[in-house]
């Protein structure tokens, strides 16, 4: 008799192994990890959007997430796990990195925060999710195909997914590899160009993950504002999406 297997994991060792040197100054905001600290308010007021429309929740509470439980995959030492909680959710994160599990545990301690932290990939998640979260990630996986359906085999009924990644044009070759991985401002080796997924690749899979794509919002950067949401996707943008009741 056949002896079921488990699924193929997602984690790209060496990605993991890159990040992983990064866990020691994850949350020192003129680290390794600079851009992210710039890109997490944009982030969290794109999520807080799409949280509100999608349950109705008021913009003025603080907790809008209470009762539910939401993953982020690919968490890091805990950039947006952090913020997720505060909101209210019961949250789980996974990352590949176990320097940045055990950087994100000690950060969540000293928060007073209660999340469970796993080092691993989205085949980790065993229960079903809210929402799931999982932000400039999906271009560092082996299977892309494979990771999508991870995150929707994780989302319970009327669950929401928020995904970012950059978009591959000659806008992000430009800005993200040769002058912010070039000057430093990333770390060198960070993005494979290759790796990038245009918008309608990156719905397509979703789509045929069984999700309904709600919402697609560029990330550009302003000279004079920083990161901002916009139209324009060509450096890199968000997507929601999610399952049927």
């Amino acid at each position: 008799m056949a002896v079921a297997s488990d699924p193929p994991s997602s984690i790209d060792a060496r990605e993991a192994e890159h990040f992983g040197r990064m866990a020691a100054d994850w949350w020192d905001p003129k680290g390794s990890s600079a851009m992210l600290h710039k890109l997490n308010p944009v982030r969290l007021g794109y999520i807080r959007d799409q949280i509100d429309r999608h349950w109705g929740a008021d913009e003025t509470d603080r907790r809008p997430l209470g009762g539910k439980r939401a993953a982020d995959v690919g968490c890091g030492a805990g950039l947006l796990a952090e913020p997720l909680a505060r909101l209210g959710a019961d949250v789980t994160g996974v990352d590949a990195a176990p320097e940045n599990i055990a950087a994100a545990r000690l950060h969540a301690e000293g928060q007073g925060l209660a999340i469970d932290y796993r080092v691993g990939g989205v085949e980790t998640l065993t229960q079903k999710h809210d929402l799931v979260t999982s932000l400039e990630v999906i271009e560092h996986v082996r299977d892309p195909r494979g990771f999508v359906w991870g995150l929707a085999e994780a989302l319970g009924a009327n669950g929401l997914l928020i995904l970012s990644t950059p978009n591959r044009t000659s806008t992000s070759r430009l800005m993200m590899i040769t002058l912010a991985e070039g000057l430093g401002r990333i770390p060198r080796g960070t993005h494979d160009w290759q790796k990038f997924l245009t918008p309608e690749e990156l719905c397509a899979l979703l789509r045929d993950a069984g999700l309904e794509v709600l919402d697609v919002t560029g990330l550009a950067f302003s000279l004079t504002r920083g990161f901002v949401l916009s139209d324009n996707k060509s450096l890199d943008y968000f997507v929601t999406a999610k399952r049927g009741l």
